[in-house]
């Protein structure tokens, strides 16, 4: 089963993922995608870490996801993957770091294009947590554009592909798209 959870910034949308990954009953993977680049970061990464019990195994990945979704995917398991929009940022600054010759966004399109890939070939429970961002003003920044439009169709075709998609607002959950095993 594949399911997404969408919500705004502490809206509650990672501890919903915890907690249906708990009720899988199955073997728990955190798939996690930050990179702790400052002070803040790290504060938000041990909240997270706090909150969860030692029944977790943490694989850490900022980049290659598709790749650690196939080593890792189990019948036996459910992988948690947050968030996407860390993930989605990691690929994209990784490709403005790239030389010149290299098309901006040629890392974000390649990791992306494996993940689509890959969904339908994953033998266990993948749970993925992003961030909601279209719903504000358009950005300023050509960055920031690009950042906001590339969530906006993640998401859109990962919906389609999902069993189940929830959008968590004030930590409620509003499902949109459920299966018939959720």
């Amino acid at each position: 089963m594949l399911e997404l959870i969408l919500g705004g910034a502490r809206s509650g949308k990672s501890r919903l993922a915890e907690e249906r990954a708990l009720a899988s009953g199955k073997q728990l993977i955190y798939l996690a995608t930050a990179e702790t680049r400052d002070r803040e970061m790290s504060e938000r990464v041990k909240l997270h870490q706090q909150r969860r019990s030692d029944d977790w195994a943490l694989i850490e990945e900022p980049l290659r996801l598709a790749e650690t979704l196939k080593q890792h995917s189990r019948a036996d398991n459910c992988i948690l993957v947050d968030c996407l929009t860390l993930w989605l940022t990691n690929c994209l600054l990784q490709s403005d770091q790239q030389s010149k010759n290299i098309q901006q966004d040629q890392v974000w399109q390649s990791e992306r294009a494996k993940l689509m890939d890959t969904l339908n070939d994953l033998p266990g429970d993948v749970i993925f947590v992003s961030n909601e961002v279209g719903q504000g003003v358009v950005p300023m920044g050509e960055l920031s554009r690009k950042f906001v439009d590339e969530a906006g169709w993640l998401h859109q075709d990962l919906a389609k592909m999902c069993d189940s998609v929830v959008f968590v607002v004030a930590g409620l959950p509003q499902f949109l798209k459920t299966s018939q095993s959720s």
